[in-house]
């Protein structure tokens, strides 16, 4: 079938919106028309070659919500007309698979990042070259994705389907790392530093954790004072004020936890040095520079470091359940949405960069209406 995506073709290069064909789904797999997509710093990390040697041209985009147009054969827990929506590829055989831990699949780079799928097929063509896709098994920057049955994840006909997309990853990372990962327990305290889509969904999950002292440190007060709407109970301007004097101020006892999104040596340091014994540092993002650790306190304290991708989820279990919470008003996720039409999906990224919008949200499904 015939599709319009947003294609990548170089390094740092700008979106192209152009017709292409698309296969019908294997076996395994599904077919989405896509309704909208969120846009997420991993789309752009790929973009300029961060993460990996990135092929061009690639149909990024992995925030992707939409309607299952058709299943393949093996698909039985899915079908047309569910609202649905796409987040990380696993190949769900693998030990850390059958452990519970999805987003620590054996296969995630090949699955998430190749673009293609595990056997370097394509599900994306075109006459003039060949197309890279599979991103995130859904490259979902178009107006329909073929997903894998695992990583399509079926919601509520009465949620807002348009605003879904991010759940599957930005929001998902954010609010699971202070949820699963943490596991923040009601009372207890957390630094949560940068307060991008990512931090303020902490933010948001450690209000659903009913944390007592909950703190946002970032350099835009603008994003603060929505932090303290979300849930925050203090706020700090690390640009304004020395970061360890204030959280000492705060709780001078320290800190239960912190969550960093920053990936920044200073600001993780900041919130180790204001820890209390034991307490636990989650770290997500991508960084440009290797991590250096002030030893002596992060050992004097036993202090555990510990990475997290996707916020630990099982996307079957926490997806809906987030989508619960904000039908309950508990989860006002929304807050950081901004929506854009397909075809500015470039100004769309440029606001996401420069901080303008917090979660950029593309509105496939109203293209070429």
């Amino acid at each position: 079938m015939e599709i319009t995506a947003a294609l990548v073709k170089e390094k740092g290069g700008h979106f192209e919106l152009e017709k292409i064909r698309l296969d019908d789904p294997k076996p395994d797999e599904v077919l989405v028309r896509i309704v909208a997509t969120g846009t997420c710093h991993t789309d752009m990390a790929v973009r300029d070659q961060q993460i990996a040697d990135t092929p061009f041209p690639f149909v990024l985009g992995h925030e992707g919500s939409g309607v299952i147009e058709k299943v393949g054969r093996n698909v039985t827990h899915l079908q047309p007309g569910d609202h649905v929506v796409l987040t990380f590829g696993f190949c769900g055989e693998c030990d850390n698979c059958r452990k519970g831990k999805p987003a620590y699949c054996e296969n995630f780079m090949a699955l998430n990042f190749a673009g293609c799928r595990l056997d370097g097929s394509h599900s994306h063509h075109s006459d003039r070259y060949e197309v890279f896709d599979n991103f995130f098994s859904q490259s979902s920057f178009a107006t329909y994705s073929i997903a894998h049955k695992n990583n399509v994840i079926k919601v509520p006909d009465e949620a807002p389907l348009e605003i879904l997309g991010p759940l599957g990853c930005g929001i998902q990372t954010g609010a699971g790392a202070v949820i699963n990962s943490l596991a923040v327990s009601p009372g207890q305290s957390i630094v949560i530093s940068g307060a991008g889509a990512v931090g303020l969904a902490g933010v948001l999950g450690a209000k659903a954790c009913s944390a007592g002292t909950i703190v946002a440190v970032d350099i835009n007060d603008d994003r603060l004072q929505l932090a303290k709407e979300l849930g925050a109970t203090h706020t700090v301007n690390s640009r304004d004020e020395n970061v360890i004097e204030s959280l000492n101020r705060i709780s001078p006892k320290g800190f239960d936890f912190g969550f960093d999104t920053t990936g920044r040596n200073d600001v993780i340091n900041n919130t180790i040095a204001c820890l209390k014994s034991f307490g636990e540092m989650g770290i997500v993002g991508v960084a440009v520079k290797p991590l250096e650790i002030e030893m002596n306190a992060f050992v004097a304290k036993g202090i555990r470091l510990k990475g997290i991708v996707e916020g630990d989820s099982i996307p079957s279990e926490f997806i809906p359940a987030m989508v619960r919470m904000y039908l309950n008003g508990q989860f006002a996720f929304d807050k950081l949405i901004r929506k854009y039409k397909f075809e500015d999906i470039n100004q769309a990224i440029e606001d996401s960069e420069s901080g303008k919008t917090i979660k950029p949200v593309i509105l496939v499904g109203e293209y070429g209406q």
